[in-house]
């Protein structure tokens, strides 16, 4: 299992007043009952099991979680869909659904159905990709927007004019953008295509990845100017953090992600940190 030395990275400060919530974060587990789907030809050698996230919410006082679909199962949401199920009041889920497939709009019904609070979908930069320009966008987009469940979307920040037009059609659909469109700070310019999203008022914002882009050790110093450009155009109430378990492991602990936001970010005043930690979160998942 993957809770190893992140638990003993507990953190240190005292507890909020609100609290806190992880949007972001993946299970998985090799396991028959839960089967990798046949494009994952090495699938993840040690599990990430949802009791060890359970540990170490326990460890660093996160309250609830929203399980986001690892992409080793594809389309198969069973085991994302069996750990919240298992523990409804801590956790809730976003599902997966293949963007090609026709059906992709009742099979993001049938989600929905089932208990997810969300659907995501992660067009590249190159041109295999460009199926988010193409005709199946228009009915699943509008499923999903009728569906009142967020779209997630994992793109690089070379996209965000294909979401443009997107989130342009669907003014009742609440958007959130992962991982700061993963838009290297090498380019500050490209950061400009993310902040464009600010004009449309239902477009939310992961700062998390801060340790991806970073080409520094923790706590990742180098990338607090893009996000201070995020906090400056789309304020506190449009934020979240997120750790992204176990996938930060290589770079950061599950206690630094919380750390690097809560503690590092002296651009954050605690009412700041009371949304992106929290209350900008619980408005679209509602764990209250």
């Amino acid at each position: 299992m993957l809770a190893g030395s992140a638990l003993a990275m507990t953190t240190e400060a005292a507890v909020p007043t609100y609290k806190i919530i992880d949007p972001h974060v993946h299970v998985w587990k090799n396991d028959p009952q839960f089967p990798w789907a046949k494009e994952t030809t090495k699938p993840p050698k040690e599990d990430a099991p949802v009791e060890a996230l359970l540990e170490l919410m326990k460890a660093n006082g996160i309250s609830h979680t929203v399980l986001i679909q690892y992409i080793g199962y594809r389309w198969d949401n069973s085991y994302t869909l069996d750990s919240f199920q298992r523990f409804p009041k801590q956790l809730q889920g976003v599902a997966r659904v293949n963007p090609n497939d026709p059906e992709a709009p009742d099979h993001a019904s049938r989600l929905s159905e089932q208990g997810f609070k969300g659907i995501r979908i992660s067009p590249g930069a190159d041109a295999s990709s460009d199926w988010i320009r193409g005709p199946l966008m228009a009915p699943l987009w509008k499923r999903v927007e009728d569906l009142k469940i967020p779209m997630l979307l994992l793109a690089p920040v070379t996209r965000m004019a294909d979401m443009a037009k997107l989130i342009e059609k669907y003014p009742g659909l609440t958007v959130v953008i992962d991982h700061m469109a993963d838009s290297p700070i090498d380019k500050p310019e490209l950061l400009d295509k993310l902040l464009d999203l600010q004009r449309y008022p239902k477009v939310f914002v992961k700062i998390s990845h801060t340790w991806q882009l970073s080409k520094q050790q923790y706590p990742f110093a180098d990338t607090f100017a893009n996000v201070k450009r995020l906090y400056d155009k789309f304020g506190p109430k449009r934020l979240m953090w997120a750790t992204d378990w176990p996938v930060c492991l290589p770079h950061a602990s599950y206690a630094q992600t919380l750390k690097v936001v809560r503690d590092e970010m002296k651009f954050l005043n605690e009412e700041d940190k009371s949304w992106i930690l929290s209350k900008t979160i619980d408005q679209i998942w509602k764990f209250s």
